[in-house]
């Protein structure tokens, strides 16, 4: 909780219309861009808008989780501090080196979409991998100068983004008659998968509570922004999706179903406008996701700092040293994995820290911790049944990928405690 004598009023740099930019800019990035064709390949026809309202659904308790959570602990980390309150420092470091490694690879996923989609537009289409390695350097270095500055910047971006997505939904609506949507061949519908795959564009209200003790009035801004994000989003996928199945014939088989459906709508400029908008996306939630991943790893000194981490912060509240590790891993994935890759094992790993941060809220509600009661722990049950029907559609690979990520949060954890002795 936020007590009187700390810096909990003007003096935070981040009040509540800045939390739900930072959560809606988490949440709409490439992914919405990829998704809409490969959703028609498994879910096909108008049935898919539902299959983002069922992802929609399923990940409501989990934010009501984080809503939560994030209001009673006025502290950066988010899951890792949860976890650790409620299990312990041994499984609090796990769950936090966890939550990092889903962030880093969803940070490292997005600036891979941005460069695919960046390049062509800067005449470098051969040079996808060159264009997000720059872009991670480049907003590395905005991050460093300051909280404040990096809130202006997600904030305008996220404004940026939204205007050419809500462009292309009223020209659906009052624009060119749409074109006639054209059965395409589907081996089979798979729900399970759908749902799985919609939990990428999807997640990123997850983050709103990270940068908690920096959250003016964090009772009740970071509840606000953390649901108000997750539901907007859902509801202007599913408008998107709509579109889509309604002005892109083959909609299964396009590799760019927004641009399709606004160069149908509404021709040059439009698609032109909607171009834009993609970069736009992709440049905003890869900076928001720079901007907050460093915060997991610097957290991670509750009882036995981690190698000078919490040393690099700046004057800012910048966790300096943290910045640049992660820098240093995203341009190592970004120079090995292809983006599908990265998109798959981001969900896993996020629907593990997901699962952790629901156990953290019903422990620490049960046991009536840091003001929680038992009633707060009815959404609980409710999350996990959630999460555990969209994992069902996690491949053997998948698992492996994550398994090796606790191992490695495992092995640390225990080199931790040897360090510190």
């Amino acid at each position: 909780m936020v007590s009187k004598g700390d810096p909990s009023g003007s003096e935070r740099a981040l009040g509540g219309g800045a939390l739900f930019a930072l959560g809606v800019n988490g949440i709409v990035g490439v992914g919405i861009f990829f998704t809409p064709n490969l959703v028609a390949g498994l879910v096909p026809g108008a049935l898919g808008i539902w299959a983002y309202a069922l992802t929609g659904l399923a990940l409501l308790p989990v934010a009501v989780t984080y809503a939560r959570l994030g209001a009673r602990f006025d502290r950066d980390g988010g899951p890792y501090v949860w976890a650790h309150a409620a299990f312990g420092d041994g499984a609090g470091f796990v769950v936090g080196f966890a939550a990092y490694a889903s962030a880093v690879l969803s940070t490292s996923a997005v600036l891979s979409g941005l460069g695919e989609y960046l390049a062509p537009v800067l005449g470098i289409p051969k040079h996808e991998r060159v264009v997000s390695l720059v872009a991670a350097a480049v907003f590395a270095a905005i991050v460093r100068s300051g909280l404040k500055p990096s809130a202006r910047v997600w904030a305008s971006l996220t404004v940026l983004k939204l205007l050419p997505l809500l462009a292309l939904i009223v020209a659906f609506f009052v624009g060119r008659e749409p074109a006639v949507v054209q059965s395409t061949p589907v081996h089979a519908v798979s729900w399970s998968r759908a749902l799985l795959l919609i939990v990428f564009p999807l997640q990123g209200f997850e983050i709103v509570p990270v940068p908690a003790s920096h959250v003016r009035s964090p009772e009740s801004s970071i509840p606000i922004a953390t649901l108000g994000s997750l539901v907007f989003c859902v509801g202007l996928y599913m408008l998107l999706h709509w579109v889509c199945v309604c002005s892109v014939p083959g909609l299964a088989l396009t590799d760019t179903p927004l641009l399709r459906a606004a160069g149908a709508l509404g021709g040059r400029g439009l698609l032109g406008l909607v171009s834009i908008g993609t970069n736009v996306s992709a440049v905003g939630i890869a900076f928001g996701m720079m901007a907050m991943t460093p915060r997991y790893l610097a957290a991670l000194e509750t009882r036995r700092p981690p190698v000078g981490l919490e040393e690099g912060r700046t004057s800012q509240e910048v966790p300096g040293r943290a910045l640049f590790v992660t820098l240093v891993l995203v341009v190592v994935l970004l120079s090995w994995g292809a983006l599908s890759r990265l998109f798959v094992l981001s969900s896993v790993a996020v629907l593990f820290q997901y699962s952790v941060s629901v156990l953290s809220l019903g422990r620490l509600s049960l046991r009536r911790l840091h003001g929680l009661r038992p009633r707060d722990a009815l959404s609980a049950p409710l999350s996990l049944l959630a999460l555990v029907t969209v994992a069902r559609a996690v491949e053997r690979p998948e698992l492996v990928a994550l398994s090796a990520i606790g191992l490695v949060g495992v092995l640390l954890g225990y080199a931790r405690v040897r360090f510190a002795r």
